[in-house]
């Protein structure tokens, strides 16, 4: 009985081994991954939720954009959101609606762009085609013009979150500070007396920092000889 035992203990202990030494017991099998299709679904309702709960245009929806695609789904990175808001200022359209056909390409290719388009600009539509037919009638009621003074508030407090975030991600430099201030300056005093466009601004910083790159560049390789 006690050799039996014995034989039964020592065969346990070597199928244990076996088993502990197998891959497939080891670590657990990844999750698979998700279709194109899914991941358009999921860009879709990120977006369809962002376009109902942000008031106040594109500049406003940055800072939720951010919270939602960078911290949340991880589709980009918050350095990332730099170079998208870049991207989509600088090309024709709403800049939250080129957002939005940014991450979705980048996340699940032209499905995805069309979804989050579509995501973005629904709630709007809808919203706006409701209000065609009832604004005349409440237009001048005083407690719906308070209503809209309040959302006009928070907006404000939207904007100003995103900027943060921006400078905050933004890279800390004296070139970069003495770009964003003459910017700032050239864009307030250029608009209000020359009406210039904000465009050609866009253009000259992108220009500025190509050229400082290269500058930069070439003194770093002149250090290194």
């Amino acid at each position: 009985m006690k050799k039996h035992r014995k034989q039964a203990d020592i065969q346990s202990k070597a199928t244990n081994e076996v088993i502990a030494r197998t891959p497939e017991a080891a670590e657990p099998t990844a999750a698979p991954p998700k279709s194109r299709a899914r991941l358009a679904l999921e860009v879709f309702l990120v977006f369809l939720k962002i376009g109902a709960f942000t008031f106040g245009g594109g500049y406003a929806m940055i800072a939720l954009i951010e919270r939602e695609i960078a911290e949340n789904k991880k589709y980009v990175t918050k350095s990332d959101i730099l170079d998208i808001v870049a991207v989509a200022e600088s090309t024709p359209g709403p800049i939250a609606i080129n957002m939005a056909t940014f991450v979705g390409y980048r996340t699940a290719g032209v499905l995805g762009s069309f979804a989050a388009t579509l995501g973005v600009v629904l709630p709007s539509f809808c919203i706006i085609f409701a209000l065609s037919f009832v604004l005349r009638q409440f237009q001048d009621v005083e407690q719906v013009k308070w209503a809209f003074y309040g959302i006009r508030a928070a907006v404000l407090a939207l904007i100003i979150k995103g900027w943060v975030s921006m400078a905050k991600a933004c890279p800390k430099s004296a070139f970069s500070l003495v770009v964003a201030i003459v910017s700032f300056v050239c864009a307030v005093v250029f608009d209000k007396v020359f009406h210039f466009s904000v465009l050609w601004i866009i253009a000259a910083a992108a220009l500025c920092g190509l050229v400082y790159s290269v500058v930069r560049e070439k003194t770093a390789k002149g250090a290194k000889k």
